[in-house]
């Protein structure tokens, strides 16, 4: 039975790949950023565990680390959380800047290097779900871009140090899904949200689970997921 630590399970394409795992009896150790949060999701998954800790604050998960038990196996470590703030570069604040990059870049990084013993011990694999945006960047998506252009070099760089180790990784980069981050970016370009017109977390969640689920002779590098409407 596999082990999988999950972010972002609470919602979204992160609860869709939760609801996959847990229906088919996979161990789930779900991150949480406080107690009452993984109260709620613990509720949510019977049997789960929790790791707490605040993402936007990636300088204090050790700490927070230091005061719980880290899962003695890791299988995957599933990076699904995230943040995202528009605006134009002329009127993001350094406060803005930080706390994308803290979510989505550092966080990732730090919570990756706390499971790299168990991930080698088990040859593991890492899954960035990154963004399109990742890969190319428009106008009032510069912060959040940023983040997502760093975490694909983080998932290059790492694959290539761990690759001797057997650590799998793969960089996800959908399109827009529906999920509450969606409806948020369209309140901020002030456009009207029909969650129909996109991606469906479901769909992004079978992409993961068939990475997750490559035998061992091949694995996905990079994938990208577009709506196909």
């Amino acid at each position: 039975m596999a082990t999988h630590v999950i972010t972002g399970a609470g919602s979204g394409i992160g609860a869709a790949v939760a609801r996959r795992l847990h229906a088919r009896g996979d161990e789930l150790v779900l991150h949480a950023r406080d107690a009452g949060r993984a109260k709620e999701l613990v509720a949510e998954f019977p049997g789960a565990r929790t790791l707490v800790g605040d993402l936007a604050d990636p300088g204090k998960l050790s700490w927070a680390f230091s005061h719980q038990s880290l899962p003695d196996r890791v299988d995957s470590l599933l990076h699904i959380a995230g943040v995202v703030d528009l605006g134009p570069v002329g009127d993001l604040t350094p406060k803005t800047w930080r706390h994308q990059l803290d979510v989505n870049l550092i966080a990732p990084a730090e919570l990756t290097r706390h499971l790299l013993p168990q991930l080698r011990a088990s040859r593991g694999h890492v899954i960035f779900v990154n963004s399109g945006a990742g890969l190319s960047a428009h106008a009032d998506w510069s912060a959040y871009a940023a983040s997502k252009h760093g975490l694909k070099a983080l998932a290059d760089s790492l694959r290539e140090e761990e690759h001797a180790a057997g650590v799998r990784v793969t960089s996800v980069y959908p399109g827009r899904t529906a999920s509450p981050m969606q409806a948020k970016v369209h309140r901020q370009e002030g456009k009207d949200y029909d969650p129909s017109r996109w991606i469906d977390p479901e769909s992004v969640a079978t992409t993961i689970v068939t990475a997750l689920d490559l035998p061992r002779d091949a694995e996905i590098n990079d994938v990208t997921v577009r709506p196909g409407r």
